[in-house]
């Protein structure tokens, strides 16, 4: 075979290979996953019954390790999260832990994991476009608050996918009555335009202490009972 025979089909190969790669990456996953953590969620439920009417907290990790009892110990806030959830996810259990709690405000962090296992811009804002609407049909009263997806040194080479998703959900909220883009991902910058690493942990991916406090001075005034 002629070289430039085996170098035409070698270099053909490789594309289809980084196509396959590409593909599998933006795969959705199986949301039947976590069906333990939510099964985990209606036993508590059952054992304790949520007040209706409160604060939910919803999303992943960030969502999971944030320490609401001392954050905001007035409000009794519900924390819903499961790490490493994605924003289809929570869409596909919202009937189970979302809409039985009727609450008034409903925080929300997710899209971080999604752009890390290779989901557009795009497919984050559709996705939570979808939860949105699914939110306010079912509870027209209740307010939802989009954390903006953080920037992170970890996940520093997403950041760019991460800036347009959040703007295209910050478009989603414009001129909306009950659906809020709160910007949590500005103040995580140092005047070199990088994540300040004194507000993150070891793994320079989740917020550190520091970094939530940030977060709670953010949410205070927009949590308070009106």
């Amino acid at each position: 075979m002629r070289p430039s025979i085996a170098l035409g089909r070698s270099l053909c190969w490789c594309l289809q290979l980084a196509v396959a790669v590409r593909l599998c990456a933006a795969e959705p996953r199986d949301p039947k996953r976590w069906e333990a953590d939510i099964q985990a969620f209606e036993k508590q439920d059952r054992e304790h019954p949520p007040r209706p009417g409160g604060v939910l907290f919803v999303g992943s990790s960030s969502i999971v390790r944030w320490k609401l009892d001392e954050a905001f110990p007035e409000l009794g806030a519900l924390n819903r999260g499961f790490g490493g959830s994605e924003v289809a996810d929570s869409l596909y259990y919202a009937d189970r832990i979302m809409l039985p709690y009727r609450p008034r405000i409903v925080v929300f962090y997710a899209g971080d994991n999604d752009t890390a296992n290779g989901a557009s811009a795009e497919e984050v804002a559709e996705n939570f476009a979808t939860l949105a609407e699914k939110i306010h049909t079912a509870l027209p009263e209740t307010r939802l608050l989009f954390l903006a997806i953080k920037p992170s040194r970890s996940r520093w080479k997403l950041v760019e996918v991460q800036r347009e998703a959040n703007r295209l959900i910050a478009e989603q909220a414009k001129g909306s009555d009950y659906l809020e883009f709160v910007d949590v991902a500005t103040p995580l910058l140092g005047d070199d335009g990088l994540p300040r690493r004194e507000l993150f942990e070891d793994d320079e991916l989740h917020i550190n202490a520091a970094g939530y406090r940030i977060w709670n001075e953010l949410l205070r005034s927009k949590l308070a009972t009106p």
